[in-house]
Formats: C-alpha cells, structure tokens, sequence
C-alpha cells in the first residue's frame, strides 16, 4: 500500500512539475510566441515550424493547439494556417521525450534548489519567471524519482504482469493511451509516464508502448475539441482538423507497425536504451505523419468545412457588442493582448468605412450612406465604452514589458479612432445639410474636397493597416501624407475665401467648405498617431535600421 501513495505520489509532482514547466514557459515567451504565430505562418511549411518551435519552447502541444483554435477563434488565423501549426505542435512536443530518456532526474534536486533562489530572491521579472520554469523541471524528474522504486516493486507483482500481457494486443495498447491523455490533457505526460517506467526499469515491451504513443497522439484532440465548444465556426473546425489529422496518423502508423513490426525493430538495434527508443519513436512518427499530410493541408480543410458547413444565417460580426474579447482570453496574457489588438482594428475598419462613407455620401448625394454612417458611429461609441475595460483588465495580467506597454498605447489609439468616427459623422451630417438644403459649390470647391477625402482616406487606411500588422517600416509615408494634406488644406480653405470674395460661391457655403476641410485634416492628424501606437522598443529597432542605412 505504501509502495501504491509513493506511485501516485510521484506522479502528482511529475504533473504539477510538467504544468509548472509549461506555465512558466508560456509567460515567459508568450509575447514572442503570439508574434511567431501571427506573422510567420504564411504557408503551411513554414506554419509546421513555427509550430515545432513554439511547442519545444512551451513544451505543450495542447497548450499550442488551444492557442491556435483561440487564434482562428478571433480571425487572426485562417483555418489552413491553423492545421499547418498543429502539424508542427506535434513534433515540437517530443522534446520533452528526449530531456526525459537522457536520464536528467538524478539532478533533481539541485534543478530544485536552482530554480527556488531564482525565484524567491531576483526582482528582475524575466529572472523569476525562468526560475519558476526551472522549479517547475525540477519537481517533474523529482516525481520520477519518487516514483522508481516503487514502480520497479509494483511492476514485478502478478497482476501488473497481466496486465502488461493485456495491453500487448495493440487496440487495447491504442486505447489506454487515448483514454490516459483525455483524462489528464496531455500526451507528453502519457509519453513521460511510458518513459519513466522503462527510467524505473519496468519491463514494458517495446510495441506495447509504440501503440500507447500513437494512442496519446489521438487523445490530445480531445482538449482542443472542448476549447472550441463555445467558438466560432472556423475554431470547431481547426479543433476537428486536429482530430482528424492525429487520427488519421494513429491509424496508418498502427498499420504500418502491425503489418511490419521489423519498424520497432530497426529503433531498437540503433539506441539500445529503452527509454530513447520511445523518444525517438515519438520524433519519427510525427515528423512522417506531418511530412505524410502536408500536402493535403487544403484537402483536410475542405473536408472539416464539408463536416461543419458554413451558416447562411449566422450574423455579420458586426453587431453591437464585442467579437473577439471574452472572459476566457484573460487566462492567457499573450492572447489577451492578441484579441485586444483585433478588437481595436475591428473598430478601425469601422471608422475608416465611415470616413469613406460620409464623404461618397457627400458628393454623390446619397443620404442612404449618410444614414449608414450614424448606425455604425453607434458601435463605434460602443466599442469606445467598451474596450477601454477590458485594455484595463489585461493591465492587471502578468504581461511583457512590451505588451505592457503595447496595452497602455491601446488606450490613446481607441480614443482616436473614435475621434475619427465623430469627424466622420459631421461630415455625414454636411452630406445631409447639402442634400436637404440644395447647397451648391462650384466645380473648383467640390474638386478640391475630393482630393482632400482621397487622400485622407489613403492616410487612414496606411495608418490602420501599419497597426494591424505592427509594422513601423513605413510610418514615414502616413507622415508625410498628412504633411502634404496640412498644405493643401491651408491651400483650398484660402482659395474658397477668394471664390466667396468674388461671388463665385454663396458665403453660406463657406463654413461647411472649411469645415469639412478641417475634418479630413484632422482624421489625417488621427492617422499619424495611431501609425505610431507601437511599443517604444518598435519604434527604436526601426531608427537603429535608418541609423545603419544612413
């Protein structure tokens, strides 16, 4: 009995050490993993990559998974990029196989005391969070300590010995891995767990823990599936690509290995090492199973849409309420910051559409358009009430210094996209005025105005583009646009006082010319400021690039 809580014992420090290790990992570079896959998953070989090394970074590819199910949940990735990275969060998962089989737990201890002085006694934020990762490995080989003598002695009674003999027949193997990984959430503890038995030198045959590899494989899916339960479309459908795509790698491997069983063999005369046949094992059946369906990337997202068909009657995104933050995003920093930012350019659009409205609304006399801008002005106070809260809210969160910062810009650049939707609102309400009232101006005025619209139009949609994709290569353009566009302002407001000097325009007219003028201006202004709502640490890695041209 007492062998059985030293078993159980051990193992509840190796889960907590491995979800330690995981948590710590993920805070510490969860910032550079949103930016890995948000930005470099623009084809599927390299979303494999970026998925590998995410996962060998956070050393979880359910962490990874539910991450990207959230990402295609908020839009910021498409269902084809999601399935690429899943690809790849498999073989970046079994690294955590290999620390394991190089036998690292008679370190435990000292990994422990490490890990605890880096913690307690730094104040440098990034310090402690490295510390905590390394408490975290330390506990997980500690657990595996714990558990080896007792293992070895429970491994050697008769009934665990049939047991072992029960799970030879590979559909049992399968379903023991599948059911233990849905249980506890995580194939690297099932694969772990294999590996720590053959550690504590438990006579497990090879091919029994092969199938309990592939079945772990399959059990994975089972986390993003209930992730994606209150999501979108798109993420039911990158949680059942997952599903399918582990699925379908269980079942040609385990045909494979049943029908040609000299495939274990080969792996076990290259490293005589039990516990890095199974590492090795792992490594090889995820590289060949992504290499295997890579090509079929587009086919696996063809088939979940056929599964999980599109809605004609779902709504627009569009509604007065908000898309992309929700309670669940504040467990997780990055991806909190991550739907903040695509909150923010859902209202952006917003604005930039309104602009574009009111001012087509202007000069083609279409009151319709007019009307369509006071309705959006009503989300954009909304999403203007709304987000500000919640930028609050993920403050408190244990964010990077440049999230942090990134947050705090979120604020000032919410407050002048509404101040976009307000100009452009006034500019809908001359769009009526001028309906209405029959106002004319002549040729000159209306030409003049339009090359404003265009051009602070052009100066929006730079700005909001550049804030989307976090991009601060090109912000001296928006500069520069709203430079030329403060000229020309100054230019046509005096040449519309010459026009009304001389008759050629109704001097009632004057004040709607100049202050419609002085709205396109001003969005220009607006524009400038949100191309520049990037974190300090942006903006001095781009003047460092000029620095080192000039």
């Amino acid at each position: 009995m007492n062998n059985i809580f030293l078993i159980l014992g051990g193992f509840g420090l190796f889960l907590y050490g491995m979800k330690m290790m995981s948590d710590g990992l993920s805070n510490l570079a969860g910032d550079r993993m949103r930016s890995f896959l948000e930005r470099t998953t623009s084809n599927r070989f390299k979303g494999i990559g970026v998925g590998a090394l995410v996962t060998s970074i956070v050393q979880s590819s359910t962490a990874t998974t539910v991450l990207v199910v959230g990402f295609v949940n908020s839009h910021i990735m498409t269902l084809t990029q999601a399935i690429a990275v899943i690809m790849g969060a498999n073989i970046g998962t079994t690294l955590s196989a290999h620390m394991l089989s190089f036998r690292l737990d008679v370190f435990a201890p000292l990994i422990i005391f490490i890990g605890l002085m880096m913690y307690m006694f730094f104040k440098k934020k990034n310090i402690k969070k490295l510390g905590f990762c390394l408490l975290g490995v330390g506990i997980l080989f500690f657990g595996i300590t714990v558990m080896g003598s007792p293992l070895k002695e429970f491994s050697e009674m008769d009934g665990f010995q049939s047991m072992l003999t029960t799970f030879q027949n590979p559909f049992l193997a399968i379903l023991a891995g599948f059911i233990l990984t849905a249980i506890i959430q995580s194939s690297t503890a099932t694969n772990s767990i294999v590996i720590a038995m053959y550690i504590s030198g438990v006579d497990l045959p090879f091919e029994t823990a092969a199938f309990i590899v592939l079945g772990s494989a399959a059990g994975t899916s089972t986390t993003a599936l209930l992730v994606s339960i209150a999501g979108t479309r798109e993420s039911k459908r990158a949680a059942l690509a997952h599903t399918l795509f582990n699925v379908i790698g269980c079942v040609v491997f385990g045909l494979l290995i049943f029908s040609f069983p000299n495939i274990l063999t080969l792996l076990q005369e290259t490293w005589r090492d039990p516990a890095r046949q199974v590492a090795m094992f792992q490594t090889f059946y995820s590289v060949l199973t992504a290499l295997l369906l890579v090509g079929f990337v587009k086919h696996l997202a063809w088939i979940v849409k056929k599964i999980i068909p599109d809605d004609p009657n779902e709504k627009d995104i569009d509604v007065q309420k908000l898309v992309y933050l929700k309670a669940e995003v504040l467990e997780n920093p990055p991806l909190a910051v991550a739907r903040a930012h695509k909150e923010i350019c859902r209202m952006g659009n917003l604005a930039y559409e309104n602009l574009q409205l009111s001012i087509d609304s202007f000069h083609s006399k279409d009151i319709k358009k007019a009307e369509q801008v006071f309705e959006n002005e009503e989300l954009i106070n909304y999403l203007n009430h709304e987000i500000p809260k919640w930028l609050i809210r993920i403050r408190m969160l244990d964010l990077s210094e440049e999230d942090m910062e990134f947050v705090r810009m979120m604020l000032r650049t919410v407050s002048n996209i509404e101040r976009i939707g307000d100009r452009a609102e006034n500019i809908a309400e001359y769009a009526i005025l001028r309906i209405n009232d029959d106002m004319e101006l002549n040729d000159a005025a209306i030409n003049e105005l339009y090359e404003l619209g265009t051009i602070g139009l052009e100066s929006l949609k730079l700005a909001l583009e550049l804030y989307k994709e976090r991009d601060s290569s090109r912000i001296e353009q928006v500069s520069s646009l709203e430079e030329r566009l403060n000229t020309m302002t100054k230019r046509y407001v005096e040449n519309h006082l010459q026009r009304i000097k001389k008759g050629e325009c109704d001097h009632r007219n004057g004040a709607v010319f100049t202050d419609m003028a002085n709205d396109i201006e001003r969005c220009s202004d607006y524009a400038e400021v949100i191309a520049n709502s990037f974190p300090i640490y942006e903006l001095e890695k781009h003047f460092e690039q000029e620095t080192a041209i000039a």
